[in-house]
């Protein structure tokens, strides 16, 4: 009985192996068609990186399949790894990468900390601490506070500004990036 069992076993291994190789020979072979999609799968493919976190905010632009990145990240090796991964990523041409590698500094780091737990443990706030992906990155340079990503309302992104600059041990203002998503259009 054992041995029936484990063929039926290898049988379906095989199966889903060779359905896996042939899933992805048709997602490259197929690709985006526009630079909007191409654009799209390239930001998917960073927010899916698993050292991808909230204090690294990448740019993505996208013209005739040839994709610029740009932004800032924590790691010199997360510049590496996501140059790689948007190579790989269908439709895409060339990448230049200009993304920046943020000084390692243990008071930048207690900063980071210090204004992360301020935006993400505010109640109000509550909402995006909950998402899989934090929406709100926290850049800091120097001592220097810029937060980037996309809130719900125009008072989330002010509050979340103030939060950050009720952290902290920050030179200067905190530079407030966040965009307010758009809402969808209702149907008349």
């Amino acid at each position: 009985m054992k041995p029936r069992i484990t063929r039926r076993f290898m049988l379906a291994a095989a199966l889903l192996a060779g359905a896996g190789v042939a899933g992805a020979a048709d997602k490259k072979a197929a690709g985006p068609v526009t630079d909007a999609d191409l654009a799209n799968s390239v930001r998917h493919e960073i927010a899916m990186y698993a050292n991808y976190s909230v204090w690294d905010d990448v740019d993505v632009g996208v013209t005739n399949g040839n994709v610029h990145l740009s932004g800032a990240v924590l790691d010199p090796a997360k510049k590496v790894v996501i140059e790689k991964l948007v190579g790989e990523v269908a439709g895409v041409v060339q990448v230049q990468n200009d993304i920046r590698v943020l000084p390692a500094s243990p008071a930048d780091d207690r900063l980071r900390r210090g204004v992360a737990r301020a935006i993400y443990g505010d109640p109000s706030l509550r909402l995006y601490a909950n998402q899989p992906f934090k929406p709100i990155h926290i850049l800091v340079e120097n001592g220097r506070v810029t937060l980037s990503g996309v809130v719900n309302t125009e008072l989330d992104k002010q509050l979340a500004g103030t939060r950050a600059s009720a952290a902290g041990l920050s030179f200067g203002p905190v530079v407030n990036n966040l965009q307010v998503a758009q809402a969808p259009a209702k149907k008349s």
